[in-house]
């Protein structure tokens, strides 16, 4: 799966069967990425703060060490859920707002949900 997207498939729930496998897969990786407070707490960091991010500024507002801080990134960016570019000698990280659309609606289908409709643009 290529890390600069995120890409899911609206399914309906006409019947019982389970997700496919690699879809099934796919989530509980999603899943297991945010089975961790911190991880949550640096999604929603980069996710709330509209701009990428330095490792220092992340460290300076999720009080755990830099080098905690890292291999979290490295696990979210393995996901898809936050994207690195280097600029200069500075890495910067940002979430991937695929993640921010699609998770929630990923979400419902494992749970047996039809997903929601995604958004229209206003005319």
């Amino acid at each position: 799966m290529s890390a600069l997207f995120i890409a899911y498939r609206r399914l309906t729930m006409n019947n019982a069967e389970p997700l496919d496998r690699a879809d099934a897969e796919t989530y509980a990786s999603w899943f297991r990425a945010l089975a961790d407070g911190t991880r949550v707490q640096i999604v929603s960091l980069l996710a709330r703060s509209g701009e990428p991010m330095t490792v220092g500024q992340i460290v300076a507002a999720v009080p755990v060490a830099q080098s905690t801080v890292s291999a979290h990134l490295k696990q979210l960016a393995a996901v898809g859920f936050v994207l690195a570019e280097d600029r200069g000698t500075a890495r910067l990280y940002r979430i991937n707002d695929n993640c921010v659309e699609c998770f929630p609606t990923a979400a419902d289908l494992v749970m047996g949900h039809l997903s929601p409709a995604p958004p229209t643009a206003a005319p």
